[in-house]
């Protein structure tokens, strides 16, 4: 069921240390506030305690911090004596600096920084936990997380570097890269063996497509359903036959869930039966045991045969819940139209689908994304579409939506086409720019199509949509398209695959105008071993899509690659969208 790696490939580095190194430097920080008896969840209640020193460990949000304002000056009105610290990770900004000053506690409290910067979810996700870093940097404007970003890659390289390459695309990209070089020359040249090769950088807003699109992968739709936060997830009383939730962790030390977790949806249910009758064997080895062998068998295979089973009980459970609620939404029908959006074919029947499944009120998130996924693939909708749509959206939904229309438009995601915009005038524009020799810069008119997809035109370029000669077989997959059933490869894959293959952005030229460049490949250390030079570390800013993570280990196992994915954040459809709503949901 799980495919195998291919024999040559390189062993990944440990990252076991990004944690090690996280909880001394706590400790230090913590030894330094004597008798720490007792930790607290933020809640932004009033906190009841009869210590005489706090300790608050935030992350930098203006919101925490104005609720410690709350509790100090709630302190100081019966003339209550404590101590205070604040303990920001993964650093501080003189915007919460400020909020103390003006709040009138600046000089009540201590502030320190806990730099823990990188989080491992497994052997080859590390995520910074920021979900806020898409919503601050790509709808606000606030960059204050690149640095964050280029220091998480600078940790990296200063315990797993040198690297070789560093590959990139996106504004925001180029300037993490250009953060971390800065630290890089501010800090201490040593010598230390290379565990990673290459690097690549890759903005969110390079593809949106991909996360609006329906996962189908089974750790996909395990979030989308579910919800995995920092690798953990919840199953409640319907998945776990009984009247408890169990957390669970999901990783590689699950090794039901290690099998099945890149599979599609449809191959998994024949794993697992598969796997109930082979461990019912191992049960059955039993019969006709002496004593000897018995104690043997208690000793070395019983217990984990148990917890096997306990697991495999757990992913029968949760299969089944996502079999009952996919099934609900007309889940088949809903691919279809996605598949078809893609496509670019029947586009009239789509947009009737989406009028429906607003009137109906299915989910307004749902609504929302399908709303984008047609404004991305077609480049924008014609302005008596995007008037109707935005019309019944707003009588279905509530009109402080007028808000989020307003988001979507800013970041492009659903936008109307301007009069004399069509698809063809769009490309004859671009194409133009390509063939202008002094497109070194980009040109006002370039500029203009800058919040235009140009979906169409990449992925004919890069054939995202793979032609459907012959019906795809989603047990032995083909290529990187089965994350989404054979209809579609992930723009954000393909380049990280065609930047690899070519060694850089040579012969993507017009690709990367049609993504409005940014694009950039500079080499670090050449003199990089051969096995690390195949462990490609790729960091998305913005947030990465379990499916995107899925992807890449195919595409790993296919060229002999081992990729190492840093994001900002875990995302998918809804996520991204909800960071964007104009009321909270």
């Amino acid at each position: 069921m799980a495919h195998s790696a291919r024999r040559d490939s390189p062993e990944l580095p440990d990252f076991s240390i990004l944690k090690r190194l996280a909880r001394d430097q706590l400790i230090y920080l913590l030894e330094q506030q004597h008798e720490v008896d007792k930790l607290y969840k933020v809640e932004h209640k009033p906190v009841i305690s009869t210590s005489d020193q706090l300790c608050f460990l935030i992350r930098p949000r203006i919101q925490t911090v104005k609720w410690i304002c709350d509790v100090v000056n709630a302190d100081k009105v019966p003339g209550k004596s404590r101590r205070y610290k604040i303990i920001f990770t993964p650093q501080k900004f003189y915007a919460c600096e400020a909020v103390l000053e003006e709040q009138g506690i600046f000089g009540d409290v201590t502030i320190d920084e806990w730099p823990f910067y990188l989080l491992p979810l497994d052997d080859d996700i590390i995520s910074l936990e920021l979900p806020e870093f898409f919503q601050d940097n790509f709808l606000a404007g606030d960059q204050r997380w690149v640095r964050t970003a280029g220091s998480a890659l600078h940790l990296l390289y200063s315990l797993y570097g040198p690297f070789s390459k560093v590959y990139g695309i996106g504004r925001c990209s180029k300037m993490a890269y250009e953060s971390w070089r800065e630290q890089v020359e501010e800090g201490e040249q040593k010598a230390r063996q290379a565990e990673i090769g290459n690097v690549f950088l890759i903005d969110r807003d390079v593809d949106f497509v991909t996360p609006l699109c329906s996962q189908v992968v089974y750790e996909g739709l395990v979030d989308d359903i579910f919800r995995i936060k920092c690798g953990c997830v919840e199953f409640g009383p319907d998945v776990t036959s009984s009247d408890k939730s169990v957390k669970v962790m999901l990783n590689s030390q699950d090794k039901v869930f290690s099998e099945i977790r890149n599979e599609h949806f449809s191959n998994v249910f024949g794993f697992l039966s598969q796997k109930a009758r082979n461990l019912q064997t191992a049960y059955d080895k039993r019969r006709g045991m002496d004593i000897k062998q018995m104690k043997a068998f208690v000793s070395e295979e019983l217990k984990g045969l148990k917890q096997e089973h306990r697991l495999l009980s757990l992913h029968i459970g949760a299969s089944e819940s996502i079999m009952k609620k996919k099934t609900k939404q007309d889940f088949q029908e809903l691919l279809k139209t996605e598949h078809l959006l893609l496509e670019g074919f029947e586009i009239r029947e789509c947009i009737s689908y989406i009028e429906e499944h607003i009137n109906r009120q299915v989910s307004m998130v749902e609504s929302l994304r399908l709303l984008c996924l047609l404004s991305i693939t077609e480049n924008g909708l014609l302005p008596k579409d995007y008037r109707s749509l935005k019309a019944q959206y707003l009588q279905s939904y509530g009109v402080d939506h007028l808000l989020t229309f307003s988001n979507l438009r800013q970041l492009g995601l659903l936008v109307e086409q301007q009069p004399g915009e069509t698809l063809t005038v769009m490309e004859s524009k671009v194409g133009k720019l390509v063939n202008d020799k002094t497109a070194g810069k980009l040109t006002d008119a370039f500029s203009s199509l800058a919040k235009k997809s140009n979906f169409r035109a990449l992925s004919r370029k890069l054939n995202l949509v793979p032609k459907m000669d012959e019906e795809y077989d989603l047990r032995v997959p083909r290529d990187m398209a089965y994350i989404f059933s054979g209809a579609y490869i992930p723009l954000s894959c393909k380049l990280i695959e065609q930047v690899l293959e070519r060694d850089g952005w040579m012969g993507l030229e017009e690709v990367t105008r049609l993504l409005n460049g940014h694009e950039f490949a500079v080499t670090v250390d050449s003199k990089g071993k051969n096995d690390t030079q195949r462990i490609i570390l790729v960091m998305f800013l913005g947030g990465c899509t379990y499916s995107e993570i899925s992807a890449l280990r195919f595409l790993g196992r296919e060229k002999g690659y081992k990729f190492i994915v840093v994001t900002t954040a875990i995302t998918n459809s809804s996520r991204l969208l909800e960071a964007l709503l104009g009321n909270h949901v």
